[in-house]
Protein backbone atom coordinates (compact mmCIF):
# COMPACT_ATOMS: atom_id res chain seq x y z
CA UNK A 1 0.00 0.00 0.00
CA UNK A 2 1.32 3.39 -0.77
CA UNK A 3 1.10 6.33 1.37
CA UNK A 4 -0.40 8.42 -1.47
CA UNK A 5 -3.72 10.60 -0.99
CA UNK A 6 -6.78 8.82 -2.25
CA UNK A 7 -7.18 11.57 -5.05
CA UNK A 8 -3.26 10.73 -6.44
CA UNK A 9 -3.92 7.33 -6.28
CA UNK A 10 -7.43 7.74 -8.59
CA UNK A 11 -5.12 10.02 -11.08
CA UNK A 12 -1.98 8.48 -11.01
CA UNK A 13 -2.36 4.36 -11.23
CA UNK A 14 -0.98 2.92 -14.53
CA UNK A 15 0.52 6.36 -15.69
CA UNK A 16 3.66 5.62 -17.30
CA UNK A 17 3.38 1.97 -17.14
CA UNK A 18 3.82 0.87 -20.50
CA UNK A 19 7.47 -0.16 -21.22
CA UNK A 20 7.12 -0.61 -24.85
CA UNK A 21 6.30 3.02 -26.31
CA UNK A 22 6.62 4.99 -22.97
CA UNK A 23 2.57 6.45 -23.69
CA UNK A 24 1.96 8.03 -20.45
CA UNK A 25 -1.88 6.30 -20.62
CA UNK A 26 -1.51 2.92 -20.29
CA UNK A 27 -2.44 1.13 -23.15
CA UNK A 28 -5.92 -0.98 -23.65
CA UNK A 29 -5.40 -4.48 -23.78
CA UNK A 30 -8.48 -5.88 -26.04
CA UNK A 31 -7.23 -9.58 -26.84
CA UNK A 32 -8.85 -12.30 -25.75
CA UNK A 33 -6.03 -14.72 -25.53
CA UNK A 34 -2.19 -14.67 -25.08
CA UNK A 35 1.11 -16.77 -26.23
CA UNK A 36 2.60 -19.44 -24.41
CA UNK A 37 6.59 -19.12 -24.36
CA UNK A 38 6.87 -22.58 -24.82
CA UNK A 39 5.27 -25.44 -24.58
CA UNK A 40 4.88 -26.23 -20.31
CA UNK A 41 5.57 -22.80 -19.53
CA UNK A 42 2.88 -20.73 -18.38
CA UNK A 43 2.78 -16.63 -19.13
CA UNK A 44 1.80 -14.23 -16.46
CA UNK A 45 -1.54 -14.38 -18.68
CA UNK A 46 -3.34 -17.08 -20.57
CA UNK A 47 -6.75 -16.04 -21.30
CA UNK A 48 -8.63 -12.60 -20.63
CA UNK A 49 -11.27 -14.62 -18.16
CA UNK A 50 -9.10 -15.52 -15.66
CA UNK A 51 -6.53 -12.34 -16.46
CA UNK A 52 -6.07 -9.03 -18.20
CA UNK A 53 -4.07 -6.43 -17.62
CA UNK A 54 -6.12 -3.50 -18.35
CA UNK A 55 -9.16 -5.04 -16.14
CA UNK A 56 -6.30 -5.49 -13.46
CA UNK A 57 -5.03 -2.55 -13.73
CA UNK A 58 -8.43 -0.65 -12.66
CA UNK A 59 -8.98 -3.45 -9.88
CA UNK A 60 -5.28 -2.47 -8.37
CA UNK A 61 -6.86 1.03 -7.75
CA UNK A 62 -9.87 -0.06 -6.60
CA UNK A 63 -7.91 -2.25 -3.95
CA UNK A 64 -5.61 0.54 -3.10
CA UNK A 65 -8.21 2.98 -2.60
CA UNK A 66 -10.38 0.46 -0.39
CA UNK A 67 -7.34 -0.35 1.44
CA UNK A 68 -7.56 -3.66 0.44
CA UNK A 69 -4.91 -7.09 0.02
CA UNK A 70 -7.02 -7.42 -3.48
CA UNK A 71 -10.07 -6.46 -6.22
CA UNK A 72 -11.69 -8.85 -8.79
CA UNK A 73 -13.68 -6.56 -11.58
CA UNK A 74 -16.75 -8.24 -12.40
CA UNK A 75 -19.38 -7.40 -15.57
CA UNK A 76 -21.58 -5.49 -12.89
CA UNK A 77 -22.53 -4.87 -9.51
CA UNK A 78 -25.00 -7.39 -9.39
CA UNK A 79 -22.33 -10.04 -10.73
CA UNK A 80 -19.86 -8.96 -7.77
CA UNK A 81 -22.34 -9.59 -5.48
CA UNK A 82 -23.54 -13.00 -6.56
CA UNK A 83 -19.70 -13.62 -7.00
CA UNK A 84 -19.78 -13.34 -3.32
CA UNK A 85 -21.97 -15.46 -2.43
CA UNK A 86 -21.43 -18.14 -4.76
CA UNK A 87 -17.50 -18.32 -2.96
CA UNK A 88 -18.61 -18.32 0.42
CA UNK A 89 -22.23 -19.60 0.89
CA UNK A 90 -23.61 -23.59 0.35
CA UNK A 91 -27.07 -25.14 1.00
CA UNK A 92 -27.87 -24.40 4.69
CA UNK A 93 -25.21 -21.24 5.53
CA UNK A 94 -27.29 -18.25 6.56
CA UNK A 95 -26.99 -14.20 4.81
CA UNK A 96 -28.51 -11.49 7.15
CA UNK A 97 -29.23 -8.54 4.56
CA UNK A 98 -30.88 -5.18 5.33
CA UNK A 99 -34.73 -4.99 4.54
CA UNK A 100 -34.41 -2.16 2.65
CA UNK A 101 -31.69 -3.25 0.50
CA UNK A 102 -31.38 -2.51 -3.54
CA UNK A 103 -33.87 -4.19 -5.15
CA UNK A 104 -31.78 -5.89 -7.41
CA UNK A 105 -30.16 -7.33 -3.98
CA UNK A 106 -33.01 -8.26 -2.20
CA UNK A 107 -33.93 -10.12 -5.52
CA UNK A 108 -31.09 -11.59 -5.94
CA UNK A 109 -30.77 -13.18 -2.43
CA UNK A 110 -34.27 -13.85 -2.27
CA UNK A 111 -34.35 -15.76 -5.29
CA UNK A 112 -31.56 -17.80 -4.79
CA UNK A 113 -32.53 -18.78 -1.19
CA UNK A 114 -36.13 -19.73 -2.65
CA UNK A 115 -33.73 -22.31 -4.77
CA UNK A 116 -31.88 -23.47 -1.34
CA UNK A 117 -28.62 -22.35 -2.31
CA UNK A 118 -28.40 -20.51 0.78
CA UNK A 119 -30.58 -18.70 3.65
CA UNK A 120 -31.27 -15.59 4.05
CA UNK A 121 -32.73 -13.45 6.90
CA UNK A 122 -34.01 -9.22 6.08
CA UNK A 123 -33.67 -6.94 9.42
CA UNK A 124 -34.09 -3.69 9.71
CA UNK A 125 -30.36 -3.43 10.65
CA UNK A 126 -31.07 -0.37 12.21
CA UNK A 127 -32.98 -1.89 15.13
CA UNK A 128 -30.06 -3.21 17.45
CA UNK A 129 -33.01 -6.00 18.69
CA UNK A 130 -33.48 -7.69 14.98
CA UNK A 131 -29.94 -7.51 14.25
CA UNK A 132 -28.82 -9.27 17.88
CA UNK A 133 -31.99 -11.85 17.44
CA UNK A 134 -30.53 -12.09 13.55
CA UNK A 135 -26.69 -12.78 14.70
CA UNK A 136 -27.76 -15.50 17.50
CA UNK A 137 -28.32 -17.41 14.40
CA UNK A 138 -24.32 -17.75 13.08
CA UNK A 139 -24.90 -16.32 9.48
CA UNK A 140 -21.91 -16.95 7.51
CA UNK A 141 -22.22 -13.29 6.27
CA UNK A 142 -23.84 -10.21 7.01
CA UNK A 143 -24.25 -7.97 4.02
CA UNK A 144 -24.61 -4.22 4.75
CA UNK A 145 -25.60 -0.96 2.65
CA UNK A 146 -25.36 2.54 4.25
CA UNK A 147 -26.46 4.38 3.34
CA UNK A 148 -29.39 2.54 2.23
CA UNK A 149 -30.99 2.47 -1.35
CA UNK A 150 -33.02 4.74 -1.53
CA UNK A 151 -33.79 5.50 2.79
CA UNK A 152 -30.39 6.51 3.33
CA UNK A 153 -30.70 4.96 6.49
CA UNK A 154 -26.97 4.99 8.53
CA UNK A 155 -25.61 1.52 9.85
CA UNK A 156 -22.59 1.69 12.57
CA UNK A 157 -20.66 -0.25 10.48
CA UNK A 158 -17.78 -0.61 13.03
CA UNK A 159 -20.28 -1.92 15.54
CA UNK A 160 -21.99 -4.70 13.63
CA UNK A 161 -18.62 -5.68 12.27
CA UNK A 162 -17.49 -6.35 15.94
CA UNK A 163 -20.59 -7.91 16.70
CA UNK A 164 -20.68 -10.11 13.31
CA UNK A 165 -17.02 -11.49 14.19
CA UNK A 166 -18.15 -12.75 17.99
CA UNK A 167 -20.37 -15.25 15.96
CA UNK A 168 -18.14 -16.25 13.46
CA UNK A 169 -19.05 -14.15 10.52
CA UNK A 170 -18.16 -12.22 7.86
CA UNK A 171 -19.14 -8.80 6.86
CA UNK A 172 -19.44 -7.25 3.11
CA UNK A 173 -20.50 -3.87 2.77
CA UNK A 174 -21.64 -2.20 -0.22
CA UNK A 175 -20.12 1.25 -0.63
CA UNK A 176 -21.48 2.29 -3.84
CA UNK A 177 -23.48 5.19 -3.09
CA UNK A 178 -20.73 7.09 -0.93
CA UNK A 179 -17.53 5.74 -3.12
CA UNK A 180 -13.64 5.28 -1.52
CA UNK A 181 -13.23 8.59 -1.53
CA UNK A 182 -15.97 9.01 1.15
CA UNK A 183 -16.41 5.81 3.25
CA UNK A 184 -13.55 3.06 3.67
CA UNK A 185 -15.55 0.24 5.50
CA UNK A 186 -12.10 -2.10 5.41
CA UNK A 187 -10.85 -0.32 7.75
CA UNK A 188 -13.92 -0.62 10.04
CA UNK A 189 -13.54 -3.90 10.29
CA UNK A 190 -15.20 -5.00 7.23
CA UNK A 191 -13.87 -8.08 5.59
CA UNK A 192 -14.85 -7.17 1.50
CA UNK A 193 -16.54 -4.51 0.02
CA UNK A 194 -18.92 -4.37 -3.08
CA UNK A 195 -19.19 -1.83 -5.58
CA UNK A 196 -21.28 -1.14 -8.68
CA UNK A 197 -18.97 0.61 -10.80
CA UNK A 198 -21.34 1.68 -13.05
CA UNK A 199 -22.28 4.41 -10.46
CA UNK A 200 -19.73 6.89 -9.17
CA UNK A 201 -16.40 5.14 -10.11
CA UNK A 202 -16.97 5.24 -13.79
CA UNK A 203 -19.04 8.14 -12.97
CA UNK A 204 -20.52 8.63 -17.11
CA UNK A 205 -23.30 6.44 -17.07
CA UNK A 206 -22.04 4.81 -20.68
CA UNK A 207 -20.35 1.49 -19.18
CA UNK A 208 -21.66 -1.23 -16.56
CA UNK A 209 -19.44 -2.73 -14.23
CA UNK A 210 -18.49 -3.81 -10.48
CA UNK A 211 -16.31 -4.78 -8.08
CA UNK A 212 -15.50 -6.90 -5.00
CA UNK A 213 -12.78 -5.71 -2.62
CA UNK A 214 -11.39 -8.19 -0.17
CA UNK A 215 -9.47 -7.02 3.32
CA UNK A 216 -7.00 -10.41 3.17
CA UNK A 217 -4.85 -11.81 0.80
CA UNK A 218 -6.57 -15.12 1.05
CA UNK A 219 -9.95 -13.81 0.60
CA UNK A 220 -9.02 -12.57 -2.74
CA UNK A 221 -7.28 -15.30 -3.97
CA UNK A 222 -10.01 -17.23 -3.31
CA UNK A 223 -12.25 -14.88 -4.79
CA UNK A 224 -10.60 -13.97 -7.87
CA UNK A 225 -10.42 -18.56 -8.35
CA UNK A 226 -14.40 -18.32 -8.41
CA UNK A 227 -14.52 -14.99 -10.85
CA UNK A 228 -12.35 -17.12 -13.30
CA UNK A 229 -14.86 -20.17 -12.57
CA UNK A 230 -18.19 -18.80 -13.32
CA UNK A 231 -17.05 -16.43 -15.77
CA UNK A 232 -18.02 -12.95 -13.62
CA UNK A 233 -15.14 -10.93 -14.84
CA UNK A 234 -15.72 -8.06 -16.86
CA UNK A 235 -14.57 -7.19 -19.93
CA UNK A 236 -11.22 -5.00 -20.90
CA UNK A 237 -12.70 -1.98 -22.65
CA UNK A 238 -15.57 -1.76 -20.01
CA UNK A 239 -12.49 -1.65 -17.11
CA UNK A 240 -10.41 0.73 -19.89
CA UNK A 241 -13.38 3.03 -19.71
CA UNK A 242 -14.15 2.90 -16.17
CA UNK A 243 -9.98 3.66 -15.23
CA UNK A 244 -10.54 6.60 -17.17
CA UNK A 245 -13.31 7.70 -15.13
CA UNK A 246 -11.86 6.97 -11.99
CA UNK A 247 -8.95 9.55 -11.76
CA UNK A 248 -11.91 12.46 -11.77
CA UNK A 249 -13.52 11.05 -9.00
CA UNK A 250 -12.28 12.72 -6.25
CA UNK A 251 -13.52 16.40 -7.70
CA UNK A 252 -16.50 14.61 -9.29
CA UNK A 253 -17.80 13.94 -5.87
CA UNK A 254 -17.05 17.19 -4.50
CA UNK A 255 -18.93 18.84 -6.93
CA UNK A 256 -21.72 16.48 -6.50
CA UNK A 257 -21.71 17.37 -2.90
CA UNK A 258 -21.51 20.80 -2.96
CA UNK A 259 -24.76 20.49 -5.81
CA UNK A 260 -26.85 17.99 -3.68
CA UNK A 261 -26.10 20.61 -0.31
CA UNK A 262 -28.22 23.47 -2.73
CA UNK A 263 -31.25 21.01 -3.51
CA UNK A 264 -31.30 20.20 -0.06
CA UNK A 265 -31.74 23.28 1.02
CA UNK A 266 -33.88 24.71 -1.47
CA UNK A 267 -36.20 21.22 -0.90
CA UNK A 268 -37.34 22.21 2.39
CA UNK A 269 -38.81 24.99 1.34
CA UNK A 270 -41.08 23.44 -0.71
CA UNK A 271 -44.99 22.75 0.49
CA UNK A 272 -44.77 19.91 -1.71
CA UNK A 273 -42.25 18.21 -0.50
CA UNK A 274 -42.68 16.12 3.11
CA UNK A 275 -39.73 14.29 4.23
CA UNK A 276 -36.62 13.96 3.19
CA UNK A 277 -34.10 11.56 3.58
CA UNK A 278 -30.21 12.42 3.69
CA UNK A 279 -27.84 11.85 6.42
CA UNK A 280 -26.41 15.39 6.45
CA UNK A 281 -29.65 16.47 8.56
CA UNK A 282 -28.90 16.55 12.26
CA UNK A 283 -32.76 14.58 12.60
CA UNK A 284 -31.72 12.10 10.01
CA UNK A 285 -31.63 8.71 12.06
CA UNK A 286 -27.81 7.41 12.15
CA UNK A 287 -26.71 11.03 11.57
CA UNK A 288 -24.12 11.00 14.08
CA UNK A 289 -22.78 7.72 13.07
CA UNK A 290 -22.59 8.99 9.79
CA UNK A 291 -20.12 11.92 10.97
CA UNK A 292 -17.87 9.32 12.52
CA UNK A 293 -17.34 6.89 9.97
CA UNK A 294 -18.09 9.08 6.45
CA UNK A 295 -15.96 11.67 5.27
CA UNK A 296 -19.00 13.41 3.16
CA UNK A 297 -22.47 12.65 2.77
CA UNK A 298 -22.85 11.75 -0.65
CA UNK A 299 -24.93 13.72 -3.19
CA UNK A 300 -28.38 10.61 -2.77
CA UNK A 301 -31.27 12.37 -1.73
CA UNK A 302 -34.85 11.21 -1.10
CA UNK A 303 -38.03 12.62 -0.53
CA UNK A 304 -41.55 12.29 -0.30
CA UNK A 305 -44.35 14.03 -2.33
CA UNK A 306 -46.86 15.60 -0.39
CA UNK A 307 -49.66 15.84 -2.54
CA UNK A 308 -51.06 13.38 -4.28
CA UNK A 309 -50.44 10.57 -7.00
CA UNK A 310 -51.38 13.34 -10.37
CA UNK A 311 -49.28 15.80 -8.61
CA UNK A 312 -46.36 13.59 -8.47
CA UNK A 313 -46.74 12.54 -11.67
CA UNK A 314 -46.98 16.36 -12.57
CA UNK A 315 -43.59 16.80 -11.19
CA UNK A 316 -41.46 14.00 -12.66
CA UNK A 317 -43.27 15.01 -16.10
CA UNK A 318 -42.22 18.63 -15.91
CA UNK A 319 -38.88 17.73 -15.33
CA UNK A 320 -36.31 18.71 -17.55
CA UNK A 321 -32.66 18.93 -16.53
CA UNK A 322 -33.54 15.06 -14.36
CA UNK A 323 -34.21 12.41 -16.28
CA UNK A 324 -36.83 10.04 -15.43
CA UNK A 325 -34.40 6.94 -15.00
CA UNK A 326 -32.48 4.29 -12.68
CA UNK A 327 -28.76 4.15 -11.69
CA UNK A 328 -26.76 7.14 -9.90
CA UNK A 329 -23.74 8.33 -10.18
CA UNK A 330 -23.45 10.15 -13.25
CA UNK A 331 -22.61 13.52 -14.65
CA UNK A 332 -26.56 13.96 -15.64
CA UNK A 333 -29.33 14.31 -12.28
CA UNK A 334 -31.73 11.72 -12.45
CA UNK A 335 -35.17 11.20 -10.82
CA UNK A 336 -36.04 7.47 -10.03
CA UNK A 337 -39.71 6.03 -8.52
CA UNK A 338 -38.19 3.75 -6.40
CA UNK A 339 -41.58 1.74 -6.06
CA UNK A 340 -42.01 1.09 -9.61
CA UNK A 341 -39.10 1.57 -10.47
CA UNK A 342 -35.28 -0.06 -8.71
CA UNK A 343 -37.13 -1.98 -6.35
CA UNK A 344 -40.21 -3.20 -8.30
CA UNK A 345 -38.62 -6.92 -7.94
CA UNK A 346 -39.82 -6.27 -4.27
CA UNK A 347 -43.63 -7.07 -3.46
CA UNK A 348 -45.93 -4.71 -1.79
CA UNK A 349 -45.60 -5.83 1.45
CA UNK A 350 -41.86 -5.82 1.38
CA UNK A 351 -41.84 -2.33 0.35
CA UNK A 352 -44.16 -1.78 3.14
CA UNK A 353 -41.77 -3.42 5.33
CA UNK A 354 -38.86 -1.18 4.69
CA UNK A 355 -40.49 2.22 4.57
CA UNK A 356 -41.12 2.83 0.76
CA UNK A 357 -44.15 4.41 0.00
CA UNK A 358 -45.25 5.01 -3.52
CA UNK A 359 -44.64 8.86 -2.92
CA UNK A 360 -41.04 8.85 -2.47
CA UNK A 361 -38.92 10.07 -4.91
CA UNK A 362 -34.89 9.39 -5.50
CA UNK A 363 -32.39 12.08 -6.64
CA UNK A 364 -29.13 11.50 -8.30
CA UNK A 365 -27.61 14.91 -8.15
CA UNK A 366 -25.33 15.60 -10.89
CA UNK A 367 -23.03 18.37 -12.22
CA UNK A 368 -25.27 20.63 -13.99
CA UNK A 369 -25.00 24.31 -12.54
CA UNK A 370 -26.71 24.02 -9.49
CA UNK A 371 -28.86 27.16 -10.18
CA UNK A 372 -30.75 25.12 -13.44
CA UNK A 373 -31.23 22.33 -11.27
CA UNK A 374 -33.07 24.45 -8.20
CA UNK A 375 -34.98 26.28 -11.64
CA UNK A 376 -35.56 23.42 -12.84
CA UNK A 377 -37.07 22.08 -9.77
CA UNK A 378 -39.15 24.96 -9.40
CA UNK A 379 -41.02 25.29 -12.02
CA UNK A 380 -41.92 21.57 -12.07
CA UNK A 381 -43.42 22.25 -8.33
CA UNK A 382 -44.94 24.96 -9.48
CA UNK A 383 -46.95 23.03 -12.14
CA UNK A 384 -47.47 20.59 -9.85
CA UNK A 385 -48.98 22.56 -7.39
CA UNK A 386 -51.37 23.78 -10.19
CA UNK A 387 -52.81 20.24 -10.31
CA UNK A 388 -56.00 19.60 -8.19
CA UNK A 389 -54.70 17.26 -4.91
Amino acid sequence: MSDKKLATVAVRTGIESDTQFNAVVPPIYLTSTYGFPQLGELPQYDYSRSGNPTRNMLAEALAELEGGAGAIVTNCGTAAINLLVSALLGPGDLVVAPHDCYGGTYRLFNTRAEKGDFQVRFVDQTNPQAVAEALALKPKLVWVETPSNPLLRIVDIAELCAAADKVGALVAVDNTFLSPILQQPLALGANFVVHSTTKYINGHSDVLGGVLVAKSEEQAEHLAWWANCIGATGAPFDAYLTLRGLRTLAPRMRMHEENSAQILAFLQTQPLVGQIYHPSQPSHPGHEIALQQQKGFGAMLSFEIAGSQAQLETFVRELTCFSLAESLGGTESLICHPASMTHRAMSDEAQAAAGLKPSLLRLSVGLEDPADLIADLAQAFQKAAEVAA
